[in-house]
């Protein structure tokens, strides 16, 4: 069974928001075979990265930048997973007030360190959520989940 991480850091009602949603479109009934494992941020392990086949990441961005903990992440895994996960498959969702140009080309610039592919467009909310915002969350959520199927 495929598996996709989804590694989060979720302070806000907003993020909270947007993470229901992924996981929703993430874990719909018609996408089979694919277990979806959720990690905090500060939680996320090296092995958790390895026994993934994709994985859906989410942060605020926090003064221009992704959170510390997503950073933190990144930091855990990265030396670790980078020989064994390249051409995996990623997405990512990020909320922010303004300014999320910094956080989007840091995920950027560390993902294509890692080798990882992007899956889809990054979903990036500003303010509160929109239905339609919600919707692309949900959208993200099953399209990495239903590129990892069999």
């Amino acid at each position: 069974m495929a598996r996709l991480l989804i590694v989060h850091h979720t302070p806000s009602p907003f993020t909270q928001e947007m993470f229901e949603s992924v996981i929703s479109g993430a874990t719909d009934p018609e996408i089979e075979g694919v277990e979806v494992v959720r990690r905090a941020a500060l939680a996320v392990t090296p092995t958790d990265v390895l026994e993934a086949d994709g994985y859906l990441l989410g942060t605020p961005a926090n003064l221009g930048y992704m959170s510390g903990a997503l950073k933190h992440a990144f930091d855990v895994v990265y030396y670790p997973c980078l020989d064994s996960t390249r051409g995996r498959p990623f997405g990512l969702y990020l909320h922010g007030n303004e300014g999320t140009e910094g956080a989007e080309k840091g995920v950027t610039s560390i993902t294509t360190g890692l080798g990882w592919v992007r899956a889809a467009d990054y979903v990036v909310v500003s303010g509160k959520p929109t239905k339609a915002d919600l919707e692309a969350c949900w959208n993200l959520g099953a399209t990495l989940a239903a590129q990892l199927m069999d």
